[in-house]
């Protein structure tokens, strides 16, 4: 929904009536470590409540303003708790709701809303809607839309006011324990988009949550790709300048032309444009603030965009997938004048001339004879856009609130929120995000076909084939395709002619700097392993959990084994990720790989959490060195004691 103004909000501080009602439901919370009720810990709380549903970008715009009211009433007594009422079935899931919590860095309790009973209790209309509750436990004032920071710190500041003043107030804020996210050992964190590029023989990968944007060698037979440069600090900002200081907001889509990678930068509200030869970052277009314009005709850093979430390019010429906007916008390059060129700014389905047509939150874009293809994600569509002619139609898709997962022809074939398209000979590929697979569509018949993925989040099935966690992004060169597992935190390779596939490994790529003890510090020294290096190794990894707790089926665990004696050690032998609900995890390693007598650098991410509806769940790792030697064994065990991760601020990886 569009911005709502102050004279639209109708904010009740001077005779509260309504008691609020309890956050009462079967499905559990998140991100805390008990249930909140306010007969409970919310007494004296001033409470405010954030409606939200985690496809909505309006939901992803309010974000910023509740961590900015966060920090400002951190020492007050003020909770904020999020009201999670699922728009699309996959997002009524525990585990898809914890990874938006963690992909959106979201730092309040999160309730999950049973069939939108909650929101009907606080007769909610639209998503996101605000709740200002006082201290004495009455509902003080109802918002909806983004857009109203202001009002709602007033709104706040009032409360507080008032019950200082009755002597309702609590002495302090809440404390609850919150949820953290598992460092992937293959050195991403939630990428959102992947673009793989022939001319330059590189593949690059908008690593989302570390607000940077690697570069490297297209992959060999092995799924390794050599690591060229990593574009970014790691720390979220806007700055322009050498690719070690620049600074990005969680980017997402990527093209490259004309010696330049473009970068949708989105939560900046900038496109973004990297030097190929000297990885020098400067913005192209985008104000670095997000801006309601519809219209557009402006020049490079003078012209507002709103959320860009993909690129192509086509010639000069980039067209933007401006989801925040629900429009596509054409920036002709290299003046970098932007203006809108389709969708009317009304969040819809409807076809037509460009300027009279409606999209929705457009999340994927590409272009192929003559046309731009759109991934029309709150629709659950896939949009036609013919260039010459400025015409818009649907190939599948009929609204809003019509969405599933039924392969075949249109109207009966459904996607659910599809966040990428790619051109592959005269068909498309498309991520169909919350179904968790990867579909083909033939856009003249109008048809549907689901190539990989079994419909639930995973990371391979029992019999070797592919599966995924919310896919955001696909690349296509020839007949590899490049997949952004985005909640898996990696890229795969799969070779649609073969439909062999494999889990890429970016040689030497880690997090960002961190401050805590590297994982060479703490490292595990293990027994020796004597192991035949003709035959295929199981790797067993049994460490000790935290009592009272258990590994999370709801978060992926992630091993690499690195081949070296000391230090960080030499090259990557394995790479894999995958979910399971308890120890030991088993991995296969297969024969003749790396060298014996040697040494074997072991190191495993996965999440653990307390048991019951509203366990937290903590982030561990572990480090062990292992060495080689010959001999008959057909397996290797590690074991050792609980590492905690604390949670870090950016990322929170």
């Amino acid at each position: 929904m569009d911005r709502c103004s102050l004279e639209q909000a109708a904010w009740r501080f001077a005779m509260p009536s309504v008691r609020a009602p309890e956050l009462e439901t079967p499905l559990g919370w998140l991100n805390t470590d008990r249930p909140l009720r306010f007969d409970g810990e919310l007494r004296g709380q001033v409470v405010v409540l954030d409606f939200w549903t985690y496809c909505c970008i309006n939901c992803i715009h309010v974000l910023p303003d509740l961590a900015w009211l966060e920090h400002k009433y951190a020492a007050e007594p003020v909770t904020f708790i999020g009201v999670h009422s699922a728009k699309f079935h996959n997002e009524a899931n525990r585990e898809t709701i914890r990874a938006a919590i963690l992909r959106y860095e979201i730092q309040h309790p999160v309730v999950i809303d049973d069939n939108m009973k909650i929101w009907r209790a606080y007769a909610a209309r639209s998503w996101p809607t605000l709740v200002v509750i006082d201290s004495a436990g009455y509902v003080a004032g109802q918002l909806a839309g983004e857009g109203n920071r202001d009002a709602l710190d007033k709104a706040i500041a009032a409360a507080l006011a008032s019950g200082r003043a009755a002597g309702t107030l609590a002495t302090g804020p809440l404390s609850v324990q919150k949820d953290a996210s598992v460092r992937a050992t293959g050195g991403l964190a939630f990428p959102g988009k992947v673009c793989a590029d022939a001319a330059n023989g590189r593949l690059y990968v908008a690593d989302s949550n570390h607000n940077r944007v690697v570069v490297a060698e297209l992959p060999d037979e092995q799924g390794r790709c050599r690591l060229v440069r990593v574009v970014g600090s790691g720390e979220v900002g806007r700055a322009d300048g050498p690719a070690e200081s620049a600074t990005f907001n969680h980017p997402q889509g990527l093209a490259a032309a004309h010696g330049r990678l473009y970068v949708a930068d989105t939560e900046n509200h900038l496109i973004r444009a990297i030097d190929l030869e000297t990885f020098e970052v400067s913005t192209a277009v985008g104000t670095g603030e997000l801006d309601n314009d519809r219209a557009g005709g402006g020049m490079g850093a003078g012209q507002g965009i709103n959320s860009p979430w993909d690129i192509a390019i086509e010639g000069s010429t980039l067209y933007v997938a401006m989801a925040g906007a629900h429009q596509i916008w054409r920036i002709d390059m290299p003046v970098g004048f932007a203006r809108a060129f389709a969708g009317s700014g009304r969040e819809n389905l409807v076809d037509g001339p460009t300027e009279t047509s409606a999209l929705a939150q457009p999340s994927g874009i590409c272009a192929a004879g003559g046309n731009l293809y759109v991934a029309d994600s709150e629709a659950s569509a896939v949009r036609r856009i013919d260039m010459a002619t400025e015409q818009v139609s649907t190939i599948i898709g009929e609204g809003l609130f019509s969405f599933g997962d039924v392969d075949g022809a249109a109207p009966k074939a459904k996607l659910q929120h599809p966040l990428g398209i790619a051109p592959h000979g005269m068909t498309l590929l498309v991520a169909d995000t919350y179904n968790h697979k990867i579909k083909r569509i033939d856009p003249g018949a109008r048809t549907l076909t689901t190539l990989f993925g079994t419909g639930a989040a995973g990371a391979s099935t029992a019999d070797g084939r592919p599966a995924f966690f919310e896919p955001g992004g696909l690349s296509v060169l020839g007949d590899d395709l490049y997949v952004a597992d985005t909640n898996n935190h990696r890229i795969l390779w799969i070779g649609l002619a073969s439909g062999c596939w494999r889990e890429l490994v970016f040689e030497g790529l880690e997090p960002p700097t961190r401050s805590d003890a590297s994982d060479e510090e703490r490292r595990i020294e293990s027994p020796a392993a004597a192991i035949d290096p003709d035959q295929d190794v199981r790797l067993i990894i049994h460490p000790a959990l935290p009592a009272g707790m258990k590994l999370s089926a709801e978060a992926p665990w992630s091993v690499r084994v690195r081949s070296g004696g000391g230090g960080s050690g030499g090259g990557t032998l394995m790479q894999q990720t995958g979910r399971a609900d308890r120890l030991p995890i088993e991995v296969a390693i297969p024969a003749r790989t790396g060298r014996v007598p040697g040494t074997w650098l072991i190191d495993a991410a996965m999440a653990a959490c307390a048991e019951g509806d509203t366990g937290v769940c903590v982030p561990l790792r572990f480090a062990w060195r292992v060495p080689l030697e010959r001999g008959a064994d057909r397996s290797i065990v590690v074991a050792g004691g609980t590492r905690h991760e604390r949670r870090e601020a950016a990322g929170g990886l």
